[in-house]
């Protein structure tokens, strides 16, 4: 197949430095040459050479339009999701292999005692067709053998680096130009694994054997063009294919708009997320990421840890993070959130808990929720670059006792959390965890008497806090012609406070509006540390 001939691909070599619309101008016109495909190539490898380094460094990649490669997923994204496929199989398969461990222990303890049910035995030897395990004495874990499918496959990015885990990697699209770019680049890229089929991602869904995972990726546009982001409205309508994705998969990984209330989500599933991922990269949230395994009752039911259910290993924790298993309250020795296996068991309903304190310590909320048997809250991830957290929201919810901590008596350092972490609403989780004091019960910013060096977002050093009265405004600024200004819960916008004191954009000083606890508005001078 031949996507790219020779004369356009020197043409692309000689001037992918250069800029695109000036070539378009001033390039001649030669018999043989492909102008504008040349020109999405030199566009496509200038996207991807800051976006996909790997890509950009790989000779013979095919780029789509432009649109295309300003859509698509970057590296990191990728690569996260590809990290959290192979952490996903690695503690299933260790599950598996904990069952028939047991299983093994018990038949040999008690050999007067029942074999399995045959609903047991069934469902176990559907869990050894979907995971390859091997029927031999020696070893009952998953083998080399995976197999994932991408059901919206589109210019390949995720699929590329989803792929390299996985034995059969199989790639569908319906649009066949697609299926021609993917089929040339990832034999570029040596993913011998790779199959390729022009197909309907939901056709083919309902058609297919089981595999390890599933990628799905809706197209977040509708017919006309225009962005929609409510999942409803995307193609394919996830929430329809819930309990085929369910069926087909041991593991389902799904990308949705950041735009959406990750709460919504969770409830709209209906006990189908186990795991909730807000992956941002500079400071911006790109993408949220779910992990659908079957409902709560169906697990505990099988007394496994259903798909989807993991923990990073320690060795990935980032920031001091510590197992929230192991944290206790500062009243009793009860853990703040339950095991994997009580969570499988039925979790917090967040939707009763937001905003609300009645006396009631975490745990024992926590506790009664996974008993009532409604669905195991998901354990949720927040993630921008290498600042990594993560808990159980069963534990931790929005507005959760906010603004009953009182502030310190010094307000030395202000903090202003990542946007992974805004995102997820996890503040009194950042209270805790960090030792900071939110500055007001909807500010979203948090003061400590000591510098946290590891706190996930900036931080600043506050040099003087005063009310917006011409006398604190002016000891405030101090001189100062020019400044960063970012407001918070606050009466006037950024561009009003900036009018307000004639202030030019930029420079060391980084001025903040916010409420304070009591409801007073204030001015914090800080720098950036």
């Amino acid at each position: 197949m031949t996507i790219m001939n020779d004369k356009t691909r020197e043409f692309v070599a000689m001037h992918r430095d250069e800029d695109v619309r000036e070539l378009a101008l001033k390039a001649k016109r030669v018999e043989g040459l492909d102008l504008s495909l040349a020109l999405d190539q030199i566009a496509g490898w200038q996207i991807a050479s800051k976006k996909l380094p790997q890509w950009a460094s790989c000779e013979g990649i095919i780029y789509p339009p432009h649109i295309s490669m300003e859509q698509c997923s970057s590296q990191f994204t990728a690569q996260y999701k590809s990290e959290i496929a192979q952490t996903l199989l690695a503690s299933a398969a260790t599950v598996r292999a904990r069952v028939s461990d047991s299983a093994e222990s018990d038949n040999q303890t008690t050999k007067s005692e029942p074999q399995l049910s045959d609903s047991a035995e069934s469902d176990m030897q559907t869990a050894k067709n979907v995971f390859q395990l091997s029927d031999s004495p020696e070893s009952d874990t998953l083998v080399a053998k995976r197999a994932m499918v991408d059901l919206t496959g589109g210019f390949g990015v995720d699929f590329s680096y989803l792929a390299r885990g996985f034995s059969q990697a199989t790639y569908v699209e319906r649009q066949r130009h697609l299926c021609d770019l993917a089929e040339h680049n990832m034999a570029a890229l040596g993913l011998d694994q790779a199959r390729i089929v022009c197909d309907d991602g939901v056709e083919y869904l309902d058609n297919m054997d089981p595999v390890d995972l599933i990628y799905i990726d809706p197209a977040r546009r509708d017919e006309h063009g225009a962005r929609t982001y409510a999942i409803e409205d995307c193609t394919p309508n996830v929430l329809e294919l819930r309990d085929l994705l369910l069926a087909k998969s041991q593991c389902t990984l799904v990308k949705l708009s950041p735009m959406l209330d990750w709460r919504k989500v969770v409830a709209d599933f209906d006990g189908a997320v186990r795991e909730v991922h807000i992956v941002a990269t500079g400071n911006e949230c790109k993408e949220l990421l779910l992990v659908l395994g079957r409902p709560a009752q169906a697990d505990a039911r099988d007394g496994v840890d259903g798909a989807g259910s993991h923990r990073r290993p320690a060795a990935h924790a980032h920031m001091g993070q510590m197992d929230i298993r192991a944290r206790q309250t500062s009243n009793d020795k009860t853990p703040l959130a339950c095991t994997r296996v009580e969570q499988m068991n039925g979790g917090i309903d967040l939707a009763d808990t937001v905003g609300s304190f009645d006396g009631e310590s975490k745990a024992e909320r926590t506790v009664a929720a996974s008993h009532d048997g409604r669905y195991a809250a998901p354990h949720v991830f927040c993630v921008n670059d290498d600042q990594r957290i993560d808990y159980d929201s069963a534990a931790y919810t929005q507005g959760l006792r906010i603004g009953g901590k009182p502030l310190p008596e010094a307000k030395n350092y202000l903090y202003e959390p990542n946007a992974s972490i805004m995102k997820a609403g996890c503040f009194d989780l950042v209270e805790e965890r960090f030792g900071v004091t939110q500055i007001g019960p909807s500010s979203h910013l948090f003061v400590s008497e000591q510098q946290i060096a590891d706190f996930p977002g900036r931080g600043f050093a506050i040099e003087a806090v005063g009310s917006m009265n011409k006398k604190d405004i002016k000891r405030l600024l101090n001189g100062a012609k020019q400044a960063n200004i970012a407001v918070r819960n606050f009466p006037l916008t950024a561009p009003q406070l900036r009018k307000k004191l004639k202030l030019a954009d930029g420079g060391t000083v980084y001025l903040f509006g916010t409420t304070m606890q009591g409801g007073d508005h204030v001015l914090l001078r800080t720098s950036k540390i």
